[in-house]
């Protein structure tokens, strides 16, 4: 017994020794090396530039010229995506010359200069912190709002007093020149989205697309569509626009939703200034007195932004059996 321990007491004295001695293998971190090292971002110009030798086998072989005009060719939605591949790129990225383009389109209504005025004013000169904090309206998808309702059916043979739930949508494009696009439709998102464009909405078959005139005023939209045919009417539209989180301007709110009357002369005008035709009007004006002004108050659910990328998976196109009703937030 006691030899046994002996052995066994002797043999993890040797093991220990080793361990001391042995040389163990340190797992290299080459990241570690890049903490406190600020990475030069691209300019536009290699002559405002110092010579600079890039360990990134992406950034040595794409000259800086190149990856500045491929930035330049991105959406604003695509360059805050590409700002989260590596530090260089963020740096990049934050170059105001791509987001003054893209202010610059986005309000173009209210012109260079007077988007300079606010620039200076409100956002201290940084083009990226407009883009960010002033409201506009997204023109990469659809401003859709999911109604519903229930309407009595007919008793059929066993089945007394049935009900339907009825599903509805209103779909809105916007575009950066002031036009918009309108439809009322019970068809699925991922169907409407292929014909919601000026074409469909300038041919005789458009499929009840109808052209219409907006202005936004701070987060403040008022929008107009004068609906042609033997009794004209012009339908009021006014928004207002939010977001679920700080720039998505992903939400608008219905607030009025009125269609009036329009004499012969206002009718026979032209449609691209039809704010100017309704620019005063009370809410229950009209100008036709066969056709009164009507306030809606129903169908109001407020507007969901849905991205052209997204129209095809969107729960918006769940049947009404699976989403009877729907919570925009």
């Amino acid at each position: 017994m006691t030899s046994d321990y002996a052995i066994k007491l002797a043999e993890e004295l040797e093991s220990a020794s080793r361990l001391k001695a042995a040389q163990f293998l340190v797992t290299q971190r080459p990241w570690l090396d890049l903490y406190g090292v600020n990475v030069r971002p691209v300019t536009p110009f290699r002559s405002l530039s110092k010579p600079f030798v890039d360990t990134a086998l992406l950034h040595r072989s794409l000259p800086d010229e190149l990856l500045f005009e491929i930035f330049s060719k991105m959406s604003p939605y695509t360059l805050g995506r590409a700002a989260c591949v590596c530090r260089k790129w963020r740096y990049t990225i934050r170059n105001p010359v791509f987001w003054r383009n893209a202010c610059l389109r986005a309000w173009q209504l209210n012109g260079i200069v007077e988007n300079c005025k606010i620039l200076q004013l409100m956002f201290h000169g940084v083009w990226r912190k407009m883009w960010l904090l002033r409201p506009r309206l997204r023109t990469d998808g659809l401003y859709v709002s999911r109604n519903t309702y229930i309407r009595v059916g007919l008793a059929e043979g066993r089945t007394t007093n049935p009900v339907h739930i009825v599903c509805y949508y209103r779909y809105m494009r916007f575009y950066p020149s002031g036009r918009f696009l309108y439809k009322n439709s019970s068809q699925k998102v991922k169907d409407v989205a292929k014909y919601m464009n000026v074409r469909s909405a300038r041919s005789e078959s458009s499929d009840s697309v109808f052209s219409g005139q907006y202005t936004l005023s701070e987060d403040k939209v008022e929008a107009a569509i004068l609906y042609p045919g033997l009794r004209p009417t012009v339908l009021r539209i006014r928004l207002r626009l939010r977001g679920t989180i700080q720039g998505a301007n992903n939400r608008m709110d219905l607030i009025s939703l009125v269609t009036s009357g329009v004499n012969d002369v206002e009718a026979s005008g032209s449609d691209e200034d039809i704010l100017g035709v309704v620019e005063g009007w009370q809410e229950d004006e009209t100008h036709n007195p066969d056709i009164p002004a009507v306030s809606h108050k129903r169908g109001l659910t407020p507007f969901v932004f849905v991205p052209f990328d997204e129209v095809e998976k969107s729960v918006l196109n769940l049947p009404v059996e699976k989403m009877d009703y729907f919570v925009p937030g």
